[in-house]
């Protein structure tokens, strides 16, 4: 499954009414597309998947592929905690065109590993494309350990996993356990150029909405050597990768968008949106901008 280095976990963009904007999301997504997005995530956490209905992701699944048109791949977040509901969603997914499904660790009910591992081999029968596994212990309130990973890294089309355990050790251990054709990628911002440097293939990123272009720069510079422009260039980002997390995702990188003119509109509840004039985002934002040069 090749994603490039940067997935962005795109925003559900919203009405005043409350109803996707697909008007509005295809204007990101070309932006998205335009900006260093490798790879486009639909209805993940970050698109405020719980919020949406079956027939709300199976819409946006078929309107996202409509739009990028095979010009980067489009992986469908069709996870869920109910197994026959995953592989129902799944099933249109694939029917629909996606290029793979992105499979977050079962939440809410807590499964074992056993049954982590019985839930993803399940879905992975059912379907041809290629999947990439979703670990957040943060949401799911379980953790799926490297040993599961790399287990369940067997089955012909478990392809990869976002790990957003914060865990520099596990994804270590994930990348020495697995073969070099299984892809690894950071669920946090922060940990890009920690992840890259212990051999990790990219992030799937909330802040790539925002700057994007910039992200792709520092990679290409660890990739080519320059390692000490790409550490620069990582404590310049930083503060903005914790900013985009100041509140529950995705309020603060709506807020952002909205404010750069891409226009997200707000969240659904029962997440509520920033003021106007977030000060403690805005300050970031703004010394960031003072510090654009590091990437010139």
């Amino acid at each position: 499954m090749e994603l490039g280095r940067i997935g962005t976990a795109m925003v559900t963009p919203f009405s005043h009414t409350g109803d996707i904007d697909f008007d509005l999301t295809e204007q990101l997504i070309e932006h998205l597309i335009s900006t260093g997005t490798d790879s486009l995530i639909v209805c993940g956490t970050t698109g405020e998947s719980p919020t949406l209905n079956h027939q709300e992701k199976f819409d946006l699944f078929r309107y996202a592929i409509e739009i990028v048109r095979k010009r980067i791949p489009v992986i469908a977040g069709t996870g869920t905690f109910n197994t026959a509901e995953t592989v129902k969603l799944t099933k249109q997914a694939e029917e629909l065109g996606a290029d793979g499904i992105m499979l977050v660790t079962p939440y809410y009910n807590k499964p074992d590993q056993k049954g982590i591992i019985t839930h993803f081999t399940h879905i992975a029968s059912a379907t041809a494309l290629p999947i990439l596994l979703y670990n957040i212990p943060g949401r799911a309130a379980v953790n799926m350990e490297a040993a599961t990973v790399i287990e369940l890294s067997k089955i012909k089309n478990i392809r990869g996993v976002k790990e957003a355990s914060g865990s520099l050790d596990q994804m270590s251990a994930i990348i020495s356990g697995t073969d070099n054709s299984f892809k690894v990628y950071s669920g946090d911002d922060a940990l890009t150029l920690p992840l890259l440097a212990i051999g990790g293939d990219g992030v799937i990123s909330v802040a790539s909405h925002i700057v994007g272009t910039e992200m792709q720069q520092m990679i290409k510079a660890f990739n080519s050597g320059d390692t000490l422009s790409a550490a620069k260039m990582h404590r310049t980002l930083l503060p903005l990768f914790h900013a985009v997390f100041s509140a529950p995702n995705p309020v603060p990188v709506k807020y952002a968008l909205n404010k750069m003119g891409i226009e997200t509109g707000g969240v659904r509840m029962p997440l509520t949106s920033y003021g106007e004039g977030s000060a403690s985002f805005d300050d970031v934002w703004n010394e960031f901008k003072k510090n654009e040069h590091v990437f010139r």
